[in-house]
């Protein structure tokens, strides 16, 4: 546990998302990525690929839709994501069911909408796909927001971690995947998908990301400000 007043000092504020201390030990690892780290790349990623016809969810609200107990609310919280025009839609599925626990959960995976095919994908890289029920969850209360019939379809080739811990860099690393497929063929490739691009995500390459990621963020910290 990091509990020293040094791991919670704020380092990077990049975008809507404030990273602190402790998330760059986390990323030394080997320690399992929280919803900061993964909101930050996410964030990043709609960086590189700015469009509207693409959205990163963030995990909290990821969250919020797999857990909100409230029709009503949920409706005035979905309504300016604007599900309904999206092409490409990535939510990040965390096994926490448990509203009062903050960063609470033990797995990551990720459930990608493609509108082109009409379809939502689950990756898992646990073996056991851990997550399939809570993303078949999300899956079943963000389809009537979309205004599709897509299906859901657990992805039978996600590559599988070879540890306990990197789980939520998977995630990541396939998203990119997912956001590089759609950017540069994604609208003609509707039966296959990024699937084959999926063999470039190695344990090794994962490992090379996480490294990466801690990169990124020291590049960005040690950045000259600018003023907006």
């Amino acid at each position: 546990m990091m509990a020293n007043s040094g791991a919670d000092e704020k380092i990077l504020s990049y975008n809507d998302v404030v990273l602190r201390r402790s998330d760059l030990d986390i990323l030394k690892g080997p320690y399992y990525l929280n919803d900061r780290i993964i909101e930050f790349y996410f964030s990043y990623l709609s960086s590189l690929f700015p469009s509207d016809d693409i959205l990163l969810v963030p995990p909290s609200i990821a969250f919020w839709i797999k857990e909100c107990p409230d029709p009503a609310s949920l409706k005035d919280f979905m309504e300016p994501l604007h599900l309904s025009r999206r092409k490409l839609i990535l939510l990040p599925i965390n096994d926490n069911s448990d509203v009062c626990m903050a960063e609470g959960g033990s797995h990551w995976s990720l459930l990608a909408f493609d509108r082109n095919s009409n379809v939502f994908v689950h990756h898992d890289s646990s073996s056991g796909c851990m997550n399939e029920y809570h993303a078949k969850q999300v899956y079943k209360v963000t389809l009537p927001y979309t205004s599709s019939n897509a299906t859901y379809k657990e992805c039978p080739n996600t590559p599988k971690q070879v540890n306990g811990y990197d789980c939520g860099v998977y995630v990541l690393a396939i998203a990119r995947v997912i956001c590089q497929w759609y950017a540069s063929s994604g609208t003609q490739d509707a039966d296959t998908l990024w699937f084959s691009h999926l063999e470039q995500v190695t344990p090794s390459a994962v490992s090379v990301m996480r490294n990466d990621i801690l990169g990124l963020i020291k590049g960005l910290m040690a950045a000259p400000k600018t003023l907006a």
